[in-house]
This record gives structure tokens, C-alpha cells and sequence, in this order.
């Protein structure tokens, strides 16, 4: 059957959100996410963008907002290690799997299960917020409180960027597409077929996220498929 993708699937269910989800498929799944988030999000080109020129002029503090397993983090971390650049790295995770999964693997990332609001209610303050495939997760009323905690969390001058996939018919039999050679075997030890297919139902479009977001805020889309929120503040001391 040929999915309804005319409107958001919000009451749609990621697997591996079931608190009672296998654990070792759950596992294989953060490991698989360094490969799929390779292809699809493009976190090299937002580094090189907009993080990497921001981290030439001063140390900055990066929070990666709805981590998981925590491999954008690592590859941010990574990245600014090789360029010589003192990038703190905070992965936040709500939860505990994904975080106690995540902290096993290193990478010089500090690790935290917490949510936004309670960063904010903790005066943490940093230079760059950024979430990816987070945004399809949310209802109005969260997507609407990750906007306001984000653009608290950045008082000195930042960037907010989150990025998630945008839902189109193209994105899903893409995605459907081409994953399906790999069902039986890469992808059958995991949920990254199922779920992925799953976000993309819930997913917003650039008209339905344009429609919601505060004066201040930007709708971006890109290749493939992406779509990026995004929020700039410039430096209070400039």
C-alpha cells in the first residue's frame, strides 16, 4: 500500500522510541546511523559552512540537541580536531539508551541525558544548537518549546540549525528504494528501514514548518530531501 504522504503521520511510532524496543537491534541501529547520516544529512557541509568559520575566531561550545548515538557529535568533534580548533561538544539525549550507548564509544564528546529546558533552567549557555532528524519527532507544542529553549541557550550570539528530512512522495520511494536492496541483510539487524520510512511520514514539509516558526527563524531546503531550521543571533560583543 502506497503510503499517505498528504499530511504528517503524528500518530505514527519510530520502533526504536518503544521504551521495550530490542536492545541489540536498538544497538545495531546507533551503529548504522555514522552510515546513513553520511549519505543523507550532510553534517560535513553545515561544519565547513557555518561552524568551522565561527570556531576560526574563538572556542566555541556546540550542543547536539537529540544526539542518539552520538555520531554527528563525534564527527563534529572530530572534524574540528583535525582543523586545529577548540570545539567543546555536548550530546543531549533524553534518553538513556541512547546516551549510555553513546558514551561507550568516546570521541572526546561529553555526553548528557537531559532535555533542553533543563539546560536552560541551568543558565548553560553556548555558541552553536544543533539537532539532526529530530524535528519529525515533535509535536507542534514541542517543536514550538525546542525553538524557544534553543534561541535561550544561545544569549551571547550563536547559530541554531536544525536539520531533518523534508516529506515528499520523491524522498519516501527514494528512500524505500534505496535501502530495499540491503532489507535482508545490512539493514535486517536493525531499524533503519522501518523507522527511517516512518520519519519520513512524519516529517514536515518547508510549507508546514514556514507556517509555525517565529519571526527570527529560517525555513532552508537543500539536497536530498533536507530541510534546515535555522536561527542566528549575531555576537553581543561584536
Amino acid at each position: 500500500m502506497r503510503a499517505d504522504l498528504s499530511v504528517r503521520a503524528v500518530d505514527a511510532r519510530e520502533l526504536m522510541d518503544d521504551p521495550d524496543a530490542d536492545a541489540r537491534m536498538l544497538e545495531r541501529t546507533y551503529e548504522r546511523f555514522p552510515l546513513i547520516n553520511a549519505v543523507v544529512s550532510r553534517w560535513r557541509t553545515v561544519y565547513r559552512r557555518d561552524i568551522r568559520p565561527l570556531a576560526r575566531q574563538r572556542s566555541i561550545r556546540v550542543l547536539d540537541v537529540g544526539a542518539g548515538g552520538g555520531d554527528v557529535s563525534r564527527a563534529l568533534a572530530d572534524w574540528s580536531r583535525r582543523d586545529g580548533l577548540a570545539v567543546d561538544v555536548t550530546a543531549l539525549d533524553a534518553d538513556a539508551r541512547a546516551i549510555r550507548w553513546a558514551r561507550s564509544r568516546g570521541g572526546g564528546v561529553e555526553y548528557r541525558c537531559a532535555y533542553t529546558s533543563e539546560l536552560v533552567d541551568a543558565g548553560e549557555t553556548y555558541d552553536v544548537v544543533i539537532s539532526n532528524h529530530l524535528l519529525h519527532h515533535l509535536s507542534g507544542a514541542e517543536l514550538t518549546a525546542l525553538m524557544r529553549d534553543s534561541a535561550a541557550l544561545i544569549p551571547h550570539g550563536g547559530l541554531v540549525i536544525h536539520r531533518d528530512i523534508a516529506r515528499s512522495t520523491l524522498a519516501y520511494l527514494a528512500f524505500a528504494t534505496g535501502t530495499l536492496p540491503f532489507a535482508g541483510n545490512l539493514l535486517s539487524d536493525s531499524f533503519i528501514r522501518a523507522d527511517g520510512l516512518t520519519s519520513i511520514r512524519r516529517a514536515y514539509t518547508p510549507a508546514e514548518l514556514s507556517a509555525v516558526v517565529p519571526s527570527g527563524w529560517q525555513v532552508r531546503t537543500a539536497l536530498p530531501a533536507r530541510i534546515e531550521l535555522r536561527y542566528e543571533v549575531a555576537d553581543a560583543g561584536s
